[in-house]
């Protein structure tokens, strides 16, 4: 009986931390537009080293943190970068399988000499 419970259990755990994960990334903003992924971003970098530090408060751990590293990340820069890559890859797709094919094709004649 067990042995047939356990799979479905761990099944629905999975499922479940997934869903939630999906549930968190939307209600924040993360899978909207440009401008809400950048502003959950600000939220969240203002946000994690006061948790971070009431963490360790709570834990009994007194260690000192180093500074937060400035990052500068534009969600709009990335993702459009991003874009130009797939599409200039997208293009290049027919060339670089009709080399592959010939390479194939060579590598085949010289194995068959």
């Amino acid at each position: 009986m067990a042995a047939k419970v356990l799979p479905v259990v761990k099944l629905a755990t999975k499922v479940t931390i997934a869903g939630g994960a999906l549930y968190v990334a939307y209600d924040s903003g993360l899978l909207g537009s440009s401008d809400q992924g950048s502003e959950a971003l600000r939220k969240a970098k203002a946000a994690i080293p006061p948790a971070i530090e009431e963490w360790l408060k709570y834990f009994g751990l007194e260690a000192q943190l180093p500074t937060m590293p400035k990052i500068e990340f534009s969600p709009v820069k990335s993702w459009n970068s991003g874009v130009r890559w797939t599409i200039s890859t997208l293009s290049e797709a027919p060339t670089k399988a009709s080399d592959y094919t010939n390479q194939g094709l060579q590598y085949l004649k010289d194995l068959t000499k």
